[in-house]
């Protein structure tokens, strides 16, 4: 009888030691499985990241070069002037208007060269409004930025580029130079009064 209880016992043992060790194996196999979460610096350019590494001096710049970038883009050229600047709580609004007459007849050629752009250069376009006055597209970029074109009261065209959340600084005026007058101090600005032989095309 005294010989049953030591095997009970013994085997009771190794039962214990055996669960232990799987259990530390199980523990350890759980973290190669774990999606690692991204450094703050990794997450550089991400909307709402509250780590991300750019601040809104560097965030306005980029979105200067996405309008530059766009209205470069514009066959034939157009004029614009720069919009106002505002500063959200983590977050930097660049604009630009064109001065260029573009007619009704050439609104949708307008719209599509730049959404044709956007597209080609790894955009996603949010939205469309195909009105036939006062088209609008929306895109957004892969690391948060959001852009849009607009066409809005006496036919005129103005473009916007949102930051991301960034960390707080100071912003600076914009350093692209427009290609005409840039009414520095005037808001609001003039309806659009450079006229084009392609883009004001159908307008007396």
């Amino acid at each position: 009888m005294s010989r049953r209880i030591q095997i009970i016992v013994v085997a009771l043992a190794v039962g214990f030691t055996l669960s232990a060790c799987g259990s530390e194996k199980g523990s350890s196999g759980a973290d190669a499985g774990t999606t690692v979460t991204e450094s703050p610096k990794d997450t550089k350019g991400t909307k709402g990241t509250k780590g991300n590494s750019m601040d809104m001096q560097e965030a306005a710049e980029r979105a200067d070069g996405m309008l530059d970038a766009v209205l470069k883009k514009i066959d034939p050229e157009v004029q614009w002037a720069h919009g106002p600047t505002t500063k959200g709580s983590c977050d930097v609004t660049r604009r630009r208007t064109v001065m260029t007459i573009v007619s009704a007849d050439r609104r949708v050629t307008f719209l599509d060269q730049v959404e044709k752009f956007w597209r080609t250069s790894d955009y996603r376009i949010k939205a469309k409004n195909d009105d036939a006055v006062f088209p609008a597209v929306y895109a957004v970029t892969k690391d948060g930025f959001g852009i849009s074109v607009s066409v809005r009261a006496k036919g005129q065209v103005f473009l916007e580029a949102d930051t991301p959340c960034v960390k707080e600084s100071k912003v600076a005026d914009s350093a692209s130079k427009p290609n005409g007058p840039d009414y520095q101090g005037v808001y609001p600005l003039p309806s659009p009064n450079v006229r084009s032989d392609y883009w004001s095309a159908g307008t007396s």
